[in-house]
């Protein structure tokens, strides 16, 4: 061994580091070996502070044996990947600042989207807000009007008008800003207060105003950090932006400091540089704490992208860690997100398109109502998984490690009270023991081996979907892609994942278990900008406008990176989308060669891959112009001989090697029959191998971080940078696929088909967001995907809007009753009428059946609200609607699609022209978003015909069915033990309650409970129907029963017609809730189904009233119409306060951005905030409604159909009600508003107002 130097030439050392929750990876090299690698502990306080500058002292030590660093001229860079940002947003341990936003949009971050997080969450949490205080600024820009010429504009003055630098736009100085009050304000802030994050509407178009506010804070010393919106990322939507900028202010200061810290430690002048979330790396002067998130799993991207990808296998990362895995895609370029959630913030920043879901090596194992599942808690670092002697839980790893997966014999000794004692096995099977006795009459017959490879069953299948999540629905075939392994975790479960998807090739790094740490060394120091574009992509516009600036951008970033000539270079990106549309593409362009031609092909090609369609009619947009400049890193490409030593093995079936294995154990395997079963299993140490070796399964391979497990069927290629693991998919069943008895279902595999069946739900859903236009759709989120058993019982219903729940059975079982025996394949059927199981027009249910041979296996069905379908006012939403044919077309059964050929006329005319010879109606405003949205259902309900053929061919038919009567046998097993608690909590057998509409129709409940779990819901006693639109047809009801009850239950059971089969329901004819078919209901819908939901939680007791409304507002003119509903205050319970400006029960439709609303209609949305005061008093508080104030830029028909504005929403057991809402209207130039009531129309004109004060929630107890 040659001697240590004890210095080191200048220069000549290279450094990355990955810093993890857990431990932190290092690699290093020199200019005389190709690296090595190292992990220490990220916390050891009794060694060191700090892990990072322990890190490369212990590379100072390795190449010279000392332990002090002297001079830091050694030292080429430092490359560092952290997660304290990500940490300091999840701990909330960033810096004070405030949130400087115009007025009236205070409350902006607290009501959000106005979604809830979890809609069966009845103790919603709060926003995740991280400002300390907010200041609202005296300032307002707005869009004049919708021509943007200077000499068109009407209603401001010329010298009120600026025009956007970047796009040209002309908007207007509404309110100037206020300077003085500004720095009052500012002077007034707490003194703990630090930073300062600006947001101010529209500035991602016209930055002045922020500019000019922070000129006035750099006046105050003590605001150290001052993030600026239109600096962060001048991109639109209000709402993400100031999350943003928030995060940035937030963390800004903890990453430098942090940076600052080990950085001045080593002292001289390090060239320290840091990963970024966009998988490239920054300077410390360019770091901030906003494009730090995440920025551990994009050192991993960008490792597999660099050393597995070589034009012939796109790649598939897989990094599974200790409490979640993160999957990704690698196709020749780094693919990025501007839409991301971290904790509940929106972050609008470019990031790695990665996909995070909570099943790592410690997620908890546990049972619920006979079902395997596997996370989303943690055992996390302490006390970690049963096996590491801390008493922690059942976990993944635990799995492993019963399986013989992980062998204790090869893993660090490192447990028990001294930390010195191995993974502790027996204890480990005890607590399966424990666990099996604990659900006996489920998994009593079951070993310990099966439950805990049931577990790693579930595991796999739960991280199977994500992958096919960022592939197949983007319309990547996943069985083309390699799949790259790497993370503590993941080489015990590659095999297993790659067999479940169809995969052929794993890959498994040499430097796997540190890949974010050798990504970092691989990774290119980078320059972005962004600016927001607006144009039309038109020849003349492209090379006038566009490209020059394209290019001026590009030679700005070029200049902003130090490093040679010839290793530097600029991409181009254009984030496209047709007009009046939100599915957009970012692709890449070369203004060197690329004309409109090229560009315009690019986008439709994308296009079409990704969201399934094109549209020749429509423009396409340019919304923001970007530029990557980049220094590439020079390294090696060592993908080559990876897949070239894997093709000279590909024919050796067996083991091929001169070494022996190290021991046998015994392992849990399935057997290549389908069978599971205990085998011995040769283990092999990696060391011992040489390339071109093959290993055959089953079999382990221990890496000195590692364990890597070669399952029946695969094989493992030893090649010098990897080992490769070939999958066999000839013959055999597929894996984790067991049929059960004709007497009850197999535990594991309950599990897993009810998770096949929901993620082919919510893949219908993402289909059909991703393939619709209009802003219902594609913004609101206002649909729902569910798949129906042969007889029209829902199967799995995707969490999407709660209203639409039980009722679309009804509408799949009228169409099998209405058309018996003659729907054919590849028909499809729609319908919205209240007496074919449709809640109110607007939304129109689509439904398909799903063949085999002759006979129908499922129906599925998508149901969306259109945004106009007809009727007597835009957005068919009529507020004084009496008759069905008032709000707009009604149709029981039409056939969409015959034998493949949509029916474009017949929808025509159903949309169109029969609406309209009703006296005082119109067809539909918008038909070209009905035909684009139909189209869109029609594609939704055809990917959840081919996910379901493909689980048919997958698994067979019997099979199938079979697990689908079982998994509704588990709703309903859930549901009687609901109610047996509920009789065993001293409620009685009877409950009773009554709620009261605002027009004094009452809805009145018994439910009687029994003693076998089933109970009746009678509704005898409700009030008659109404000559209004608030009656409700019965499948309404049916939604809100099965909402109330699932909510009740506090446990994450499968959503279907198991649900309804322990209840009776009794309505009576013409009654509230039942109808005649020409009563208008297209308020029952949306506010009658609120109140039927209130009425259910009363008698149950279960919490107070929610707003109990949706607070429907439509305004609209010829051609066009805007729909939207608005959050309100929710109810407290016993053990929560009620969360405030959310959306509750029945809907969870998400609010227009305000700069997109503003950008789109003639409309200023003034202030968007919360009704302080108005959620009920009590031991536990009711949740404040919302104020939302318009004011309409031009005359246009306006609509308001609201309730509780006369009836309170009623506390609960001594807590107040919640205040009513009201609706006002304003005239220009008068300072009186009048109340509109709580339904009404009016044609506003010019300048008027309308003030929508929407309910609080009930309180809970005495104060």
């Amino acid at each position: 061994m040659p001697p240590i130097p004890t210095t080191l030439a200048a220069q000549s050392v290279e450094i990355a580091i990955d810093r993890g929750g857990t431990f932190t990876d290092v690699f290093y090299k020199t200019t005389s070996d190709q690296g090595k690698v190292f992990k220490i502990l990220s916390l050891n306080p009794s060694r060191y502070s700090d892990s990072i500058y322990e890190a490369i002292r212990q590379v100072y030590q390795r190449l010279t044996g000392k332990d002090v660093i002297g001079s830091t001229e050694w030292i080429r860079h430092v490359r560092v990947g952290t997660t304290a940002a990500t940490n300091a947003l999840l701990e909330r341990k960033g810096q004070k600042f405030a949130l400087v936003v115009t007025k009236g949009f205070k409350d902006l971050l607290k009501i959000g989207t106005q979604a809830r997080p979890n809609i069966f969450q009845l103790d919603i949490p709060d926003a995740a807000v991280l400002y300390d205080s907010v200041i609202e600024v005296e300032e307002r820009l707005v869009f004049p009007n919708h021509e943007q010429t200077k000499d068109s504009v009407v209603g401001y003055n010329s010298d009120q008008l600026v025009q956007s630098p970047s796009t040209g736009e002309f908007l207007a100085i509404d309110l100037p800003l206020n300077m003085a009050r500004v720095a009052s304000d500012l002077r007034n802030l707490p003194e703990n207060v630090k930073g300062l994050a600006i947001c101010l509407t529209h500035s991602y178009l016209y930055p002045n105003h922020e500019e000019q506010v922070e000129d006035v804070a750099r006046q105050f010393s003590h605001l150290s950090q001052i993030s600026r919106s239109s600096a962060v990322l001048p991109m639109k939507r209000m709402v993400q932006r100031a999350q943003s900028t928030c995060v940035d202010a937030y963390l800004t200061p903890v990453v430098k400091e942090y940076a600052h810290a080990f950085v001045s430690r080593l002292g001289g002048d390090v060239n320290v540089q840091f990963m970024q979330s966009d998988g490239g790396l920054a300077s410390l002067k360019r770091f901030s704490g906003l494009r730090a998130i995440l920025s551990g799993p994009a050192g991993g991207v960008v490792g597999y992208a660099r050393t597995q990808w070589d034009a012939t296998h796109p790649v598939i990362g897989f990094d599974m860690g200790g409490t979640s895995t993160d999957v990704s895609r690698y196709g020749g370029c780094l693919t990025h997100s501007y839409e991301n959630m971290l904790d509940g913030i929106f972050l609008q920043i470019p990031q790695l398109e990665i996909d995070t879901v909570a099943a790592g090596g410690g997620s908890k194992l546990w049972i619920d109502h006979g079902m395997f599942k596997v996370g989303p808690a943690s055992a996390g670092a302490f006390p970690g998984p049963t096996c590491y002697r801390n008493g922690g839980p059942l976990t993944v790893t635990d799995a492993n490690l019963i399986c013989g997966r992980i062998d204790p014999e090869y893993f660090p000794k490192i447990f028990g009270k001294n930390g010195d004692q191995p993974l502790d096995e027996l204890g480990t099977r005890q607590k399966f023991k424990d666990l099996i006795e604990e659900h006996q009459a489920s998994v009593g017959h079951l070993s310990v081996e099966q439950v805990a490879y049931g577990f790693l069953t579930i595991a796999n299948e739960t991280m199977r979907s994500k992958v096919l999540q960022i592939t197949q629905t983007k319309g990547f075939d996943v069985k083309t892609h390699v799949l790259s392994c790497f993370g503590g975790a993941g080489a015990q479960h590659a095999c297993g994942l790659a067999k479940g998807m169809g995969m052929g090739m794993v890959v498994i790094h040499k430097y796997a278990s540190v890949l974010s740490a050798y990504g970092l060394a691989l990774a290119d120091l980078v320059h972005e900008d962004q600016e927001p574009c607006q144009k039309v992509l038109a020849a003349e516009t492209y090379v006038s406008t566009i490209a020059p600036r394209l290019s001026q951008m590009g030679q700005n970033a070029f200049s902003k990176l130090d490093g040679p000539e010839h290793l530097k270079h600029v991409e181009y990106f254009l984030h496209l989308r047709y007009a009046t549309a939100e599915g957009s593409v970012m692709i890449s362009g070369n203004i060197d060669t690329d004309d409109h031609d090229t560009l315009e092909k690019k986008f439709l090609e994308d296009h079409e891959r990704e969201y399934g369609f094109i549209l020749n009619d429509r423009e396409i947009v340019v919304d923001d112009i970007r530029v990557r400049a980049v220094l590439r890193q020079q390294v090696p490409d060592t993908s080559k001989s990876i897949y070239e030593c894997v093709e000279s093995r590909r024919g050796t079936t067996k083991t091929t090697t001169k070494a022996n294995p190290a021991k046998y154990r015994t392992a849990y395997f399935e057997m290549e029959n389908g069978e599971p079963k205990i085998v011995d299993t040769a283990v092999y140490v990696v060391g011992d191998l040489e390339v071109g070796d093959v290993i055959a399964g089953p079999a382990l391979i221990i890496d000195p971080n590692s364990t890597l497990v070669v399952e029946f069927g695969c094989r493992a290629v030893i090649t010098e940078e990897a080992v490769v693991f070939l999958i066999d998919h000839s013959g055999g069943p597929v894996a984790g696929v067991q049929a059960g008895t004709m007497d009850g279902p197999d535990p594991i595999q309950l599990a897993v088909m009810a998770n096949r069946y929901m993620a082919i739900a919510e893949d219908m859903g993402r289909t059909l967001q991703k393939t619709s236009l209009s802003t219902n759709i594609k913004e609101r989120l206002d649909f729902s995907c569910a798949i129906f058993d042969s007889e029209g019982g829902l199967v799995a219903n995707a969490p999407h809007i709660p209203v639409h729940l039980g009722s679309m059975q009804e509408a799949v079982r009228y169409q099998l009753k209405h058309h018996q025996n003659h729907l054919k394949p590849g028909n499809v059927v729609m319908t919205n009428h209240p007496a074919a199981g449709g809640s109110h027009l607007p939304d129109i249910t689509t439904i398909t059946p799903v063949y085999e041979g002759e006979r129908i296996l499922f129906f599925v069905a998508s149901r969306g609200h259109h945004a106009d379908i007809g009727g007597i006012s835009p957005g068919s939403m009529p507020p004084r609607s009496r008759y069905l044919h008032e709000e707009g077309a009604a149709f029981k059964s039409l056939p969409l699609v015959v034998d493949g050929v949509f029916q474009e006329e017949a929808v025509r005319n159903v949309l169109v022209n029969e609406p309209a010879q009703y006296e005082g109606s119109s067809g539909t405003r918008n038909l070209r978003d009905n035909m684009s949205d139909l189209k869109a259902q029609v594609a939704a309900n055809n990917r959840g015909i081919q996910l379901l053929q493909s689980l048919i061919d997958e698994c067979g038919s019997e099979m199938i069915l079979r697990y689908m009567t079982f998994i509704q046998q588990t709703a309903a097993d859930a549901v009687r033990t609901l109610i047996k608690s509920t009789l065993h909590k001293g409620q009685g057998s009877v409950l009773h309650a009554s709620d009261f509409m605002d027009d004094g129709t009452e809805i009145r409940l018994k439910v009687t409970l029994s003693d076998d779990g089933n109970a009746v819901f009678d509704f005898c006693g409700t009030g008659e129907q109404v000559l209004g639109n608030t009656n409700a047809p019965p499948s309404v009801a049916y939604s809100a029963i099965i909402y109330c009850l699932r909510c009740m239950v506090h446990s994450d059971i499968p959503l279907n017609q198991g649900c309804l089969n322990p209840i009776t329901v009794i309505i009576p004819d013409g009654c509230l809730l039942k109808p005649s078919e020409d009563a208008a209901v297209v308020g029952g819908n949306v506010m009658t189904s609120q109140r039927i939901v209130d009425t259910i939680f009363k008698a149950f007791g279960a919490c107070a009233a929610s707003q109990g409304d949706c607070n429907n507002l439509t305004f609209g003119g010829e051609g066009w119409g805007y729909y939207e509903t608005i959050a309100g205050g929710a109810g407290a319970g016993p053990s929560w306060a009620g969360r405030s400006g959310v959306h509750v029960h029945m809907t969870n439709t998400r609010i227009t951005d305000p700069e997109i609303l503003e950008q789109r209609y003639p409309v200023i949305l003034r202030s968007f905030s919360l009704r302080p005061g108005s959620g009920g008093s009590g031991r536990n508080r009711g949740g404040d409604g919302v104020i939302r104030h318009l004011e309409f830029r031009a005359p246009i028909q306006v609509s308001i159909l609201s309730e509780r504005r006369v009836h309170s929403p009623y506390g609960m057991k001594g807590g107040e009600n919640g205040q009513k809402g009201r609706n006002l209207w304003k005239k220009y130039g008068k300072d009186i508003w009048w109340s509109l009531g709580g339904k009404n129309s009016l044609k506003v004109g010019l300048g008027d107002e309308v003030k929508i004060e929407t309910p609080g929630g009930g309180g809970y107890g005495t104060a």
